[in-house]
């Protein structure tokens, strides 16, 4: 990959409730950057009403890239399983992890109504996929799986914080399950990468819409959020020795904002 690797996540494009009302306004998070990661949930691929708008902006994002001279690399998500490639990525020589995260926990998303009524479906997929416990490839496969079993049947009707904190509480134990996961998230993050890349030193995820920088089992775990409310977005780089990230500054362009932290990596 060409450098500077830039990583993002979870844009959500065409989603009525993402913040992205138009590719454009991406190009200063796009522009210098040699290599663009897009960490899953790029597009709407399983959203019916949204896979059109979804679908052209996804274009658009491409063009962009090519006109600021960036490769796109685009990682599966739980909303777009259909991409191909393993679903992650190494850097550094295997010691940064970048993949969405929906292959954290056994459920992929456990605050999903569907995965509430949907568990026997789940429960016959990890049957069939028993090598999933030791092989990242064949967890990866399951967690897409899993993915269109767990396809929503309904979406939020507007971003708002009243909104999608009403969406949030039906039914209760939908919240419950968003804070119990986002108390966890970090922690599954890290015994993730040791089971599965026991190398890595820095993990880079999105899935949980929960922005953040941890020290979980040794290694420093990431996670750069969402462009949808009330989740703000963060952005990580990696030029080939050192390892940053920061909040997006979101406006009329979407920036690369204050730097919260470097990290040089270890041999």
């Amino acid at each position: 990959m060409i450098a500077p690797v830039r990583i993002l996540s979870d844009l959500h494009l065409g989603h009525r409730v993402s913040r992205i009302q138009s590719v454009e306004s991406l190009r200063p998070l796009i522009a210098g950057a040699g290599t663009v990661v897009f960490n899953g949930d790029t597009w709407q691929e399983l959203a019916r009403p949204f896979r059109e708008r979804s679908s052209e902006m996804l274009e658009e994002l491409k063009e962009l890239c090519a006109e600021e001279g960036a490769e796109p690399v685009f990682l599966s998500g739980n909303h777009d399983p259909g991409w191909p490639g393993p679903g992650w990525i190494e850097l550094a020589e295997k010691r940064i992890l970048v993949t969405h995260g929906d292959a954290f926990f056994a459920e992929g998303s456990p605050w999903s109504r569907e995965s509430f009524t949907r568990h026997e479906q789940v429960r016959e997929l990890w049957e069939q996929h028993q090598a999933a416990n030791g092989d990242p490839a064949v967890r990866i496969e399951l967690a897409r799986k899993i993915a269109i079993v767990l396809r929503a049947a309904e979406y939020p009707k507007g971003r708002h914080l009243w909104q999608r904190a009403m969406d949030a509480v039906r039914p209760p134990r939908r919240a419950f399950e968003m804070l119990r996961v986002w108390a966890m998230q970090a922690d599954a993050a890290a015994h993730f990468a040791e089971r599965y890349f026991p190398d890595a030193q820095i993990v880079v995820k999105g899935h949980f819409h929960r922005s953040g920088v941890w020290k979980k089992r040794g290694k420093l775990i990431v996670n750069l959020g969402a462009f949808m409310n009330p989740c703000p977005a963060y952005w990580a780089d990696f030029d080939g020795n050192q390892f940053r990230c920061g909040k997006v500054d979101e406006g009329r362009e979407y920036r690369m904002g204050n730097v919260f932290g470097v990290w040089r990596l270890t041999k």
